[in-house]
């Protein structure tokens, strides 16, 4: 009998510890997630789609929801979203856009795809979706932008209208659950361009794929013009990866600090989607809020950031097609250098790829013409730079993550050589490549990435990061009267941006800048 009541209260126990652990989840219904009487109904088209180039072999199906009041005469915008459609998502816009909350909007709800089995009997299909999902870099957003939307646009629904989708980023939003949130983020992260409104829920910012970079790379960019809402519940995964619960609130502080129009809704909820369709028609009217006025980007609480740059002063094109000729420069004789610099005392440093790529040389040539080997052994040296006290000489490291620092020494040689600055790689790449750099006088260091230009403090942390209109950049230099205009070369093109700052030149007398902040 004893054993018995042990039994049951044991039981009864572990039936109050799963409760705990799994509340009740009630959440109040929207009116506009309902079907209400005179709404105009859209209608929904089911496609399949198997050629993509981006992701070759994937076969997916794909919904495209068509609202009543779309006429073909005017691009409509634009709502995509991951894992099909979720949320009651025709419903939902059925009653905004009749109620005006929302524009005429046609909704493109896209599987993650998956290579098919040759034999469905005896092997699985291989699943596309964290690949796709979870990882960094423009792939996803590439997908969309270049395969998918123009399949839509091939489509037409049961009455014969023309299905035209708006290309303005400013009209377009997307949306995803878990990793399909943290897809839709990334699609306007690396394409703000092309996406300006997110709605996250419960999503995937933990290290599945890199993903958990994301807060501290928001709090280094400079901002771009997107508008999120989050959603996410404090019962969300605690797994291997990460706890989705913390990883969405250190979001949350991240894009709060770097100035992002965010909302968010935190519940009691689990790793499901019923706190994020009860939220829908909520999300969807912050989103679309004040449309068309667009999307702007906010104001970061960066310190360097706001050190450097300038309200109002954007990058501008300074040459459509300069004549650049990318070659070795021959500085010296028989020594084909990648970069160099002039020091006040007239001695000149040169990287060079005499050695091969993965052993470079630096020089050293004095006024006198004498020419010294000062270091060797650097993978892909691109880059030279001398602080502004000209104490200390930087060189970069195109084949890893890497700034080098070395101490000048009084004859010009150089010491102490060590991995200084620690560079940001993109997702799908396996180094930075990092390629021309420059300090301004109060010594931070400029390097151009294939992120961007990465902006470096005294200490070799990268505080920083100011992306260019045209991608990838290969050098950079301040010029203008006041040499306080920075000028990048980026995909043949030359840019141009005033800052708050002035360059450290190599002809300038030596200056000691502020001591480093610790």
């Amino acid at each position: 009998m004893h054993i018995a009541r042990t039994f049951v209260f044991i039981f009864y126990i572990s039936i109050q510890i799963l409760s705990a652990q799994a509340p009740a989840e009630n959440y109040p219904a929207d009116p506009a997630s309902e079907e209400q009487a005179g709404v105009p109904k859209g209608e929904v088209l089911k496609f399949t789609f198997e050629q993509s180039k981006i992701f070759p072999g994937t076969w997916r199906e794909y919904w495209v929801y068509v609202p009543a009041q779309y006429k073909p005469d005017k691009p409509a915008c634009v709502y995509v979203n991951q894992d099909g459609i979720q949320w009651k998502a025709p419903v939902v816009f059925d009653n905004l856009i009749h109620k005006g909350e929302m524009p005429v909007t046609i909704g493109v709800f896209v599987m993650h795809g998956k290579v098919k089995a040759a034999n469905a009997g005896d092997a699985n299909d291989r699943f596309n979706r964290s690949f796709e999902y979870d990882g960094l870099g423009d792939a996803y957003a590439r997908f969309i932008l270049e395969e998918i939307l123009p399949e839509v646009e091939k489509q037409k629904t049961t009455d014969g209208r023309q299905i035209r989708l708006s290309k303005n980023g400013n009209d377009r939003a997307i949306g995803g659950s878990s990793s399909g949130a943290v897809c839709a983020f990334t699609a306007a992260w690396e394409r703000p361009d092309a996406f300006t409104r997110v709605y996250s829920a419960i999503g995937t910012y933990v290290g599945l794929r890199g993903a958990d970079r994301y807060h501290t790379l928001v709090r280094k960019y400079e901002p771009k013009p997107i508008r999120i809402f989050l959603q996410d519940g404090a019962n969300d995964l605690n797994i291997y990866a990460g706890d989705w619960w913390m990883a969405n609130q250190t979001m949350l502080r991240a894009l709060t600090f770097a100035g992002y129009e965010v909302k968010h809704q935190w519940g009691e909820g689990g790793h499901n989607g019923k706190q994020g369709t009860a939220l829908f028609p909520e999300a969807m009217r912050y989103l679309w809020k004040d449309w068309p006025k667009p999307v702007r980007a906010g104001i970061s609480q960066n310190q360097m950031l706001g050190a450097i740059l300038i309200p109002g002063q954007d990058w501008e094109l300074a040459s459509e097609k300069p004549k650049v000729k990318y070659q070795k420069q021959k500085i010296a004789k028989e020594i084909p250098g990648n970069d160099s610099i002039i020091a006040y005392n007239g001695n000149v440093y040169i990287a060079s790829l005499d050695g091969g790529e993965k052993s470079s040389t630096i020089y050293m040539i004095k006024p006198n013409g004498e020419k010294l080997v000062v270091d060797k052994g650097l993978h892909f040296a691109s880059g030279v730079a001398l602080s502004p006290d000209q104490t200390l000489l930087y060189a970069t490291e195109s084949a890893s993550h890497w700034v080098w620092a070395y101490q000048i020494q009084a004859d010009g040689t150089l010491n102490h050589k060590q991995k200084f600055g620690w560079l940001h790689v993109r997702d799908n790449d396996e180094n930075a490549w990092a390629d021309g750099l420059t300090c301004d006088r109060d010594g931070r260091i400029y390097v151009v990435t294939r992120s961007g230009i990465q902006v470096l403090d005294q200490t070799g942390r990268v505080n920083a990061i100011l992306p260019t209109p045209n991608g990838a950049m290969s050098n950079m230099a301040f010029g203008g009267k006041d040499f306080d205009t920075i000028y990048v070369t980026a995909n043949e093109k030359i840019y141009r941006r005033k800052l708050n700052v002035r360059g450290a030149n190599g002809w300038d007398v030596p200056n000691k800048p502020e001591a480093p902040k610790l």
